[in-house]
């Protein structure tokens, strides 16, 4: 079973149908927790900075984006946290998933960004290709 198990997320619906299929992974073993993982990218940064009112108002932006996800853990009865990273989200939770050793790593097809609707997601395929651990891609 996997215990240590990892959930990129980027609040899109691809995010929360990942975050139903860690639920199932996770659910089984008591002992087994979801790390939430949210890259603040660097390239968006700038913008949400200047279109926010502090930094504590960008804080709860980013927990509002992820909120669906942690009701749908909660929902599972799934233990679980949240880690918020800065970078480039595809070497960003490579590098995070890399160096804590998970079981595995749960991540949607795609993300937010409309242009990578029509083929795998430019972060989901950075991420199957460098990652450790195994990966699950969630359409």
């Amino acid at each position: 079973m996997y215990k240590k198990v990892l959930l990129a997320v980027d609040g899109s619906d691809h995010s929360i149908r990942a975050a139903k299929q860690a639920v199932k992974i996770a659910a089984p073993s008591p002992d087994a927790q979801v790390t939430i993982v949210f890259v603040a990218d660097h390239a968006n940064a700038k913008n949400e900075v200047l279109h926010s009112g502090s930094s504590m108002e960008l804080d709860l932006k980013r927990r509002k984006k992820i909120q669906p996800i942690e009701e749908t853990l909660a929902a599972g009865q799934v233990k679980y946290k949240v880690e918020i990273l800065h970078g480039t989200p595809g070497p960003a939770i490579v590098e995070y998933a890399n160096k804590e050793k998970f079981d595995i790593l749960i991540i949607g097809s795609r993300g937010l960004n409309g242009l990578q609707e029509m083929v795998l997601g430019s972060v989901s395929h950075k991420v199957v290709k460098r990652a450790n651990c195994p990966v699950l891609i969630v359409k």
